[in-house]
């Protein structure tokens, strides 16, 4: 197929690019996805060092890449069933079947792509290689942050291990971890924006502790608020982040809020990205007892134009990428 190139905005210097080196970590990464099925799509492949190894599992793997040369190298290596595109993950077209997510994810990009994929649907399971401290705070190490309790209801977050920065070449100033995100078969909760207004509320307001927090928010009599403390053993000074899931789930439903159930006007539609045609030249599977996600409203991702790169055969280790990320 002759090779169209995509325009990202900006040059290399700021593609990130620090390459996975480590073959154990492959190897971890790659047993990961094994457990899973359906079709693969993978975030920066850069030369290969995950994509050749998910390749010879035999699903269909579409791998995007934001660098045109690697994307054109990679494409005349890999088997059939690999269709590598050069595109920007953050504007290409997530496929409307089930399927599996992996990557070496940039580490500056971590937030901007996790929240891209949190507001997709399709997907059942994503395994992502992403700076360590992120990967602890979605995983809720120490305590929950506002975007893993906003997104928690739907999603299990799983740390799985720590990769050292001497995995990667050239070798980034900070450590990896390796993520597991799982999309939850039954949602803990109905509404999805509703839901996440509130727990932003609740994340920002002002109070010594979260008795008082919450009831500063007007939604919940105290002597609710006091008994549900009480039944979930929850001390009035406790914060936010002390929160676990089902508690979020349940002070929602005293808020007023509903669990399960019909989503903000989604009445069973399946809501999401368009798929390109001529991308995905295989079809997918059902995800082995994972929901396909439609019982949430998000909207449709933005619709984006790349070029597939076919391929043939070959091995070589290939990509991470670096620069640390504040978020």
């Amino acid at each position: 197929m002759p090779f169209s190139p995509f325009s990202p905005q900006g040059g290399r210097h700021e593609l990130g690019q620090n390459f996975l080196v480590d073959r154990s970590v492959i190897d971890e990464i790659d047993g990961l996805v094994a457990r899973t099925k359906g079709p693969i799509l993978e975030i920066g492949p850069g030369d290969g060092a995950l994509t050749l190894p998910l390749s010879r599992h035999g699903r269909p793997v579409t791998a995007v890449e934001l660098d045109g040369r690697r994307a054109q190298r990679l494409g005349v290596r890999t088997p059939g069933h690999v269709t590598v595109v050069h595109h920007d993950f953050l504007r290409f077209p997530l496929p409307r079947h089930p399927h599996v997510v992996v990557g070496n994810v940039p580490f500056h990009l971590t937030t901007a792509i996790m929240r891209r994929l949190l507001d997709a649907q399709h997907w059942h399971t994503a395994v992502l290689l992403v700076q360590w401290e992120v990967a602890r705070r979605r995983a809720g190490v120490g305590g929950s942050t506002m975007l893993t309790a906003s997104w928690a209801p739907w999603y299990e977050f799983d740390l799985h291990s720590r990769v050292p920065a001497r995995a990667f070449r050239p070798m980034p100033g900070v450590d990896g971890g390796v993520l597991v995100i799982r999309r939850r078969s039954a949602p803990l909760v109905g509404q999805v924006k509703t839901y996440q207004d509130f727990v932003r509320q609740v994340f920002t307001g002002k109070g010594n502790g979260l008795k008082e927090i919450l009831r500063r928010t007007g939604r919940i009599s105290q002597r609710e608020l006091a008994a549900w403390l009480w039944n979930n053993d929850i001390s009035p000074h406790a914060l936010p982040k002390d929160l676990k899931p089902g508690q979020w789930a349940s002070l929602w439903e005293l808020a007023g809020g509903t669990a399960g159930g019909a989503i903000d006007g989604v009445d069973g539609a399946v809501v999401g990205a368009a798929g390109a045609p001529g991308v995905f030249r295989a079809g997918a599977g059902h995800p082995g007892g994972r929901a396909s996600g439609n019982r949430r409203g998000v909207p449709q991702a933005r619709r984006g134009r790349g070029r597939a790169v076919r391929s043939s055969t070959g091995s070589e280790p290939g990509r991470g990428r670096g620069r640390p990320e504040g978020s």
